[in-house]
Parts: structure tokens; sequence; C-alpha cells
């Protein structure tokens, strides 16, 4: 199993679109081969700022979904709509639990 960290940073006044988009997609994900689950963090101290937790049966799973038309389709509204700097993402952990 792998963890992605996503961290993303949201135009002020834009934080409740982001939250719905999370919803609807979150839905999508529960659909696809190899997803565990994903969760949407808010930092208390600065409103704007967000991290999902993805977790994968595998880097392959997650990987095929970076290169689908739905994250690309995503990714390219966050960019349009809501997102105040590029996402960071980081994978935590190998195929394999501690």
């Amino acid at each position: 199993m792998i963890t992605v960290g996503m961290y993303y940073e949201i135009i002020e006044g834009k934080e409740h679109i982001f939250e719905e988009k999370f919803e609807v997609v979150s839905n999508v994900l529960q659909e696809l081969p190899g997803h565990v689950q994903s969760l949407l963090y808010h930092q208390v101290k600065k409103p704007n700022s967000y991290t999902i937790i993805s977790e994968w049966e595998t880097k392959d799973h997650f990987t095929a979904f970076i290169k689908s038309d739905a994250f690309k389709n995503v990714t390219d509204w966050g960019k349009a709509e809501v997102l105040k700097d590029r996402p960071r993402h980081k994978v935590y952990g190998g195929e394999s639990s501690v």
C-alpha cells in the first residue's frame, strides 16, 4: 500500500468550491481499482490550505489514475477555477505497511 499526500493552496473565498469538488472526485475514486480511501484535511490556521491523503493498493494503481483523463480534467479545472499555486504531491511509503 502507498499513501499520497497532495497539498493545495486555494484562492481565498473559493474554499467551499474546492470542498464540494473533492466530494464529487471522492465518489469517482471509490469506483477505481486499487483506490483504498481519500481524506480531505483543512489547515486550521491557514483557511485556504488543504491536504488530501490518498491511499492506494499499489503505486501502479495510483500512476494509472494520474495518467487518466479524469485526473487531467480535475487538474485543468483546479488550475482555472480555484488553485492559488501549483499543488505539491508526495508519495509516502512503499508497497507494504510498517
